[in-house]
This record gives structure tokens, sequence and C-alpha cells, in this order.
């Protein structure tokens, strides 16, 4: 990274690394509100709790707010990846791979999790059990967009759907089925619900740990580290 990416914090101790830009916030917190959004109206197209008042057909409007969401889902995954790839700011990112093979810091990490150790210096924004953590949430991400767009496909038989018929129909063959593509999606829903609680502790945790301020980076940009180390 670059020296123009640092800035003094008042203590003169630390720097703060501009860690996150602008778009990949703006694509986390979309992200991150398209999910609470599509878990439960996903919830209610599965289980249907609320009944139609005055004539409104209460299932459409849930199914349609899961579908707009979805979309926007989709939208900011493929914007994700596209910025993990070509953003400058996300160069620290892709420097996570580097620690990847390194297994003094995994075992650093482990320990560190464990409450037995100092967290490891690391050349990228995340340690290894979080970016193969991430890859792993990135593929079931993957996985339920392609099941919602089978979903999808067999509500909308023209425009779009019949697009998606002509393409994503070998992809239901292989997942089993149209049943088995509801049980799949079903499956990778209960995945990110069960990673969210997750992902929030360890992230408090690093920040209360390491005193960075890494919690606030996803909404300032910034996170703070020791200048010994950018000296």
């Amino acid at each position: 990274m670059q020296k123009a990416i640092y800035k003094k914090n008042q203590d003169g101790k630390r720097v703060a690394v501009y860690e996150f830009s602008l778009g990949l916030r703006l694509a986390h917190w979309i992200r991150a509100i398209s999910i609470v959004i599509l878990v439960f109206t996903g919830f209610y197209i599965s289980y249907v709790f609320q009944y139609p008042v005055e004539k409104t057909l209460v299932q459409n409007l849930y199914r349609f707010a899961h579908e707009i969401f979805g979309f926007i889902f989709i939208a900011c995954i493929l914007f994700k990846i596209y910025l993990f790839f070509t953003d400058k700011t996300s160069k620290i990112e892709r420097a996570s791979v580097k620690d990847l093979s390194n297994k003094q810091i995994w075992l650093e990490q482990i320990k560190f999790y464990l409450c037995i150790g100092n967290h490891p210096h690391l050349k990228g924004a995340y340690n290894p059990i979080q970016f193969i953590t991430y890859f792993v949430l990135y593929v079931v991400f993957v996985g339920l967009i392609l099941t919602g767009l089978i979903l999808y496909m067999h509500n909308y038989h023209n425009g779009l759907g019949g697009l998606l018929m002509t393409f994503l129909s070998p992809v239901e063959y292989m997942f089993g089925g149209l049943a088995e593509v509801r049980v799949w999606h079903k499956l990778f829903t209960w995945f990110v619900i069960i990673f969210v609680p997750i992902h929030i502790y360890i992230v408090v945790l690093n920040s209360i740990k390491n005193k960075d301020g890494s919690t606030d980076a996803i909404v300032s940009g910034y996170k703070y580290e020791d200048e010994s180390i950018h000296s």
C-alpha cells in the first residue's frame, strides 16, 4: 500500500489504514439489509404467518419484495467480486492470499481466538481463517443466487425468466429437480443465518482485543495499526 492511505492518530502511536473503499462499504451494508429482508420474506413465502387484509394479496407483496431484494443482493455480490479483483483499495484484501500458506500465522490466529495468544501481523486485511470462511460464504452466496433464480424462472416463464430457463435448466437437473432446489435454497439460507451472528462476534472480538477500530472500518473505511508496522 502507499503512504497516501495512512494518517496518524491523535496519540501519534498509530496510523489509520484506509482498508475499505466507499463502494465496498456501501455494497456491504446494502447486502446486509438485503439479507435481512430476504430471510424475513423468504420465511413468509415458505410458512405464511400473515393473512390477507381488505383483499390485499399479501403473498404477492412478500414475493415481490423478495424478488426485488434478491436482484439487489445479486448486484451487490457481483459488484463486490468486481471490486476484489480491480479496486486499488482492495489490494489489501487480495494480499490476504499470501498468509494462507503461513502455518505460523494459522497457529497464532487460532491461539488468538482461544484467547491464549496475540493477534499475528498480517499482510492482508483478513487472517487465513477469515479468508477461507469468506470464500466458503461466497460459494454459498452463489448457491443461493442460482437456486433463487431457478425458483424465479418457474414463476415467470417469459422475458428474463424464459432466458434463465435456457441456461439454468441443466443446473436445476444437477441439483436434483425443482423440489431439491427448494431444499438447497433453504440450506444455503440457514448457513447465512448461522454465519451472521458468528461474523459479528468475531469482528467485535477482534476490535476489542486489538483496539484497532476494525469494527468501525466498515463504516469509516479506516482501522488503526501500530505506526512501527508502517515505518
